[in-house]
């Protein structure tokens, strides 16, 4: 087994492909990033936290040296939607770093190397796992060979304090065609990220784990004299995200990456599917159930809520410029009258539920109250973030699965106002 440790992979060469120097000088009157310099190969090789078992992933990367196709995959929060790049579409660390791995090993120009981009602002692996089937596996017309799990700086709203987590990695790691799955962490302004708790199930499983926290901050704080690379204000565009520089930094610690394990011997084969789960897989199974598919799964009344919202959180897809609307499929109330119950009723069969409904910002919409078999489990107030954006919530966690009634009524003296029931994720 070789040395995991980020110290053996900090050798000199660095990164084989730099980040775009002209991409980096964005910062007022701060010095221009070399990213030829020493100091910038050293900072970038602190990134590599594990290079774990790379059996997965250099069989990705031998499949791109055949010239075969192969699928990067990047799921995660803002950061992976590329907040703070510019254009976002062309310099997120997403669409960089997968140019990176196409500059490495595709033989040619044309070499079909796949991005998928899956980030949504605001959210956790608890809304991550309700989506991997749709946004990462498209109903399961992709099987990506490489899977990057980025929610370092987003599961502070996990309500299962990791499990979620875990659960999205056992859902990648456990697809028929073995992806490789590398773990990212990504970092905020003021130095804080999730690392200490979601770190635990790369090492338990052997994964491959790249800490951006870990090359950036604590050059941050050193002068130039003593080996500052980039600076706070060039690194960040605001208090949560990455200018282009940043973006291109991370960038840069996944083809650090690419490159060592490229270099390194092979692993024995990976027995990262044979190990029993550290914090819980409850929630692998999930699966989303909206208005496209509910009532083959479900018995559904909508009652008030039959509209549909058009008004959604928009998120640029893979290398799109274009925004794609979150949860098209979904059910609105309007505060409209109409004949018989005015509450949303689902009766389904299930262990767990998860309720994605949408926050927003308007003065129209209201608040919700949930009941699950005739007791109240949830207020939901879609003012809790105040502007539009999907907002995941579990009602029910259980070890059997049995029969559930849910019931959404609008709150007293919200009955004429607007709330939206963007899906639901379940485990049968």
């Amino acid at each position: 087994m070789l040395n995991n440790s980020a110290d053996s992979a900090n050798e000199k060469e660095g990164p084989t492909a730099p980040c775009d120097p002209v991409g980096v000088a964005e910062a007022g009157n701060e010095p221009p990033v070399n990213p030829e310099s020493q100091a910038y190969r050293d900072m970038i090789g602190k990134s590599l936290l594990n290079k774990g078992n790379n059996t997965r992933l250099k069989a990705a990367i031998e499949k791109a040296k055949r010239g075969e196709p192969v699928t990067i995959a990047y799921i995660g929060g803002s950061i992976t939607h590329g907040a703070g790049a510019v254009p976002l579409h062309l310099n997120c660390y997403a669409y960089r770093s997968h140019e990176i791995f196409k500059h490495m090993f595709a033989p040619s120009d044309d070499s079909p190397i796949r991005l998928i981009k899956a980030g949504v602002g605001g959210t956790p692996s608890q809304l991550g796992i309700v989506r991997y089937d749709r946004d990462v596996l498209r109903d399961g017309t992709v099987q990506p060979d490489i899977v990057i799990v980025e929610f370092a700086v987003n599961d502070a709203d996990d309500e299962t304090q990791g499990i979620c987590y875990e659960s999205l990695v056992l859902k990648a790691l456990g697809a028929n065609n073995k992806p490789a799955v590398i773990l990212l962490f990504s970092v905020f302004e003021n130095d804080w990220n999730l690392q200490d708790r979601l770190t635990p199930v790369g090492w338990h499983y052997d994964l491959p784990m790249v800490s951006v926290k870990d090359a950036v901050v604590e050059q941050f704080q050193w002068t130039k004299e003593q080996g500052n690379v980039i600076t706070k204000k060039q690194f960040f565009h605001d208090i949560y995200h990455p200018t282009n520089a940043g973006h291109h930094i991370m960038a840069d610690c996944l083809g650090w990456l690419f490159d060592v394990t490229d270099r390194s011997a092979p692993d024995e084969e990976d027995n990262a599917n044979e190990k029993p789960p550290l914090l819980g897989n409850a929630f692998v199974d999930t699966k989303l159930l909206d208005r496209l598919n509910g009532d083959r799964i479900a018995r559904i009344e909508a009652g008030g809520f039959r509209e549909t919202d058009t008004d959604l959180q928009l998120t640029e897809m893979d290398d799109h410029a274009h925004g794609t609307p979150l949860f098209p499929n979904n059910w609105m109330h309007t505060g409209q009258n109409v004949a018989g119950k005015d509450s949303f009723k689902l009766i389904l069969r299930s262990k767990r539920l998860i309720l994605v409904f949408k926050d927003s910002g308007r003065a129209d919409f209201g608040t919700a109250n949930i009941r699950v078999d005739g007791t109240l489990m949830k207020t939901a107030d879609p003012h809790q973030v105040n502007w539009t954006h999907c907002h995941a919530v579990i009602l029910y966690d259980e070890k059997h699965s049995r029969e559930h009634t849910l019931e959404i009524e609008m709150a007293e003296g919200h009955e004429g106002k607007r709330f939206t029931i963007l899906g639901f994720g379940y485990v049968d």
